[in-house]
């Protein structure tokens, strides 16, 4: 009962602040927020619409997060925008909440890759060794992919859908809470 009334907490306080949320029909355990890259990075003027996923043991255990529209990044699976986040996995814990991920966590992703940690090795050799074009192939995914309205009805819409598609959507999530990378090549 009061991992709920935190969960209800944490999501009141993200609704109340200035980031779009929409919540899916599935309640308070899985919704979008619509996330804009920062300022000074090549991710400025992107708009992106991060899947939210909280475990059943949140906040003992950390959400899990994806872009669920393409980013070009090294820690974000190109295919289906999980994110491999040490920071979050390391430094989790129960005094953080939803806020913190869209303020610091993802602001600090994006600012500082971790190329020698990939999820998109392509992303990780290029940032690796020309940053420029790094930069320019960036700037290419945020005109083909995140430069359009973020639309929350498409995917309000497809939790409606048979469960067998909306479990296999948050498969492909990323499973913050694991530190061993073992477990996130598996799935």
């Amino acid at each position: 009962a009061l991992q709920c009334k935190r969960r209800e907490k944490d999501i009141q306080k993200l609704l109340l602040s200035d980031y779009e949320v929409s919540l899916s029909e599935e309640g308070c355990y899985d919704f979008f927020v619509k996330f804009k890259g920062p300022d000074g990075s090549p991710y400025e003027g992107g708009k992106w619409k991060v899947h939210v996923y909280l475990p059943e043991q949140y906040p003992y255990k950390s959400p899990s997060i994806g872009f669920a529209n393409k980013i070009f990044h090294p820690n974000v699976d190109e295919k289906s925008g999980s994110i491999c986040l040490d920071v979050i996995n390391q430094t989790w814990s129960p005094m953080f909440d939803l806020t913190n991920i869209f303020e610091v966590f993802l602001p600090q992703l994006l600012l500082y890759p971790n190329s020698s940690d990939p999820l998109n090795s392509e992303a990780a050799i290029l940032h690796m060794k020309d940053k420029n074009l790094f930069d320019k192939k960036v700037k290419e995914y945020i005109a083909k992919f995140a430069s359009n309205p973020i639309d929350f009805a498409s995917h309000t819409k497809k939790s409606s859908k048979a469960k067998g598609e909306d479990d296999s959507d948050l498969s492909e999530l990323s499973e913050t809470s694991e530190i061993e990378e073992d477990d996130e090549e598996d799935n």
